[in-house]
């Protein structure tokens, strides 16, 4: 597992195929804020509702200059399935051999079900203009996070 970022960590850059197969750096939103999310699997129940909330707060955060970025192991054909079934407008990056996950301390043991596993942690980092860590959670829950970012960045 790669170690867990902090306020003030330089963002590791990244480039990942979205959902159409179109490569995606970080780098790309230098100059904005960019929420940069990591969920195990689209088209579970706790991921479709996390990436739903955000999809829904999308109007809103880019009001203040902030993207919003979701990264999952998945491949960019399952993506393209889950926005198409679910109208999500985030931005959805596949991570298929997990190594943006694990240089983002996104990857590795967790618990589930009371057994320790290696798997996605579910993670959110805000990145800011600068390219710098504002904000990282690690093992959160899918519901209610994004009411919580947005309270933490101050977005109604």
């Amino acid at each position: 597992m790669g170690e867990r970022l902090t306020p003030g960590d330089p963002a590791p850059d990244f480039t990942l195929p979205d959902d159409t197969g179109t490569d995606v750096s970080l780098s790309d939103f230098r100059g904005k804020r960019v929420i940069v999310y990591f969920y195990p699997a689209a088209m579970t129940p706790g991921c479709t509702a996390q990436a739903c909330d955000f999809s829904d707060s999308l109007e809103a955060l880019r009001a203040v200059d902030t993207e919003v970025v979701g990264i999952s192991p998945d491949e960019p054909e399952k993506l393209a399935r889950f926005r198409e079934r679910d109208g999500l407008t985030i931005t959805l990056l596949s991570d298929a051999d997990k190594s943006v996950m694990t240089a983002w301390g996104a990857y590795g043991e967790k618990k589930l079900y009371g057994k320790v596993v290696e798997g996605v942690i579910r993670s959110t980092v805000v990145v800011g203009e600068d390219g710098v860590v504002t904000h990282a959670r690690y093992n959160v829950k899918a519901t209610g996070h994004v009411a919580r970012i947005r309270r933490d960045l101050g977005i109604e």
